[in-house]
């Protein structure tokens, strides 16, 4: 949930350029903010998030237009998807749902023996 300082920066500057598909907002300061051509400042631009505040939550698309690498404000609704693409998903390391390989000691702590002429250290 966005600070009270963000929810009230957000109210008296900012202008609504658009919703991802997990609820997040999307600002950019009023009037479009934009600077001289010769300058190196960019217009603000940020997001509030609903729910959760974590980085890993902003899809590709929008967080290409947080930094100033798209100036292109996405589609609602996203881009069209490829059928190999999967949805976006935040980042799950530290969770119960996280990536564990065969043999992870969360996971059983076995895994299959190597193969070939692999021999393990040992001290001494």
């Amino acid at each position: 949930m966005a600070t009270m300082g963000t929810r009230l920066f957000t109210w008296l500057r900012g202008e609504l350029v658009g919703r991802d598909g997990q609820g997040n907002r999307y600002y950019r300061q009023k009037g479009g903010g934009h600077v001289h051509d010769d300058s190196l400042r960019h217009e603000r631009r940020w997001v509030v998030y609903k729910g959760e505040v974590e980085a890993s939550r902003v899809p590709a698309e929008w967080h290409a237009w947080l930094h100033h690498t798209s100036d292109e404000i996405p589609p609602e609704g996203g881009p069209p998807k490829r059928p190999w693409q999967k949805d976006h998903q935040r980042n799950l390391t530290g969770t119960d749902q996280a990536y564990r390989p065969p043999g992870h000691t969360l996971k059983g702590g076995r895994r299959d023996k190597a193969t070939g002429d692999y021999e393990p250290w040992t001290p001494g």
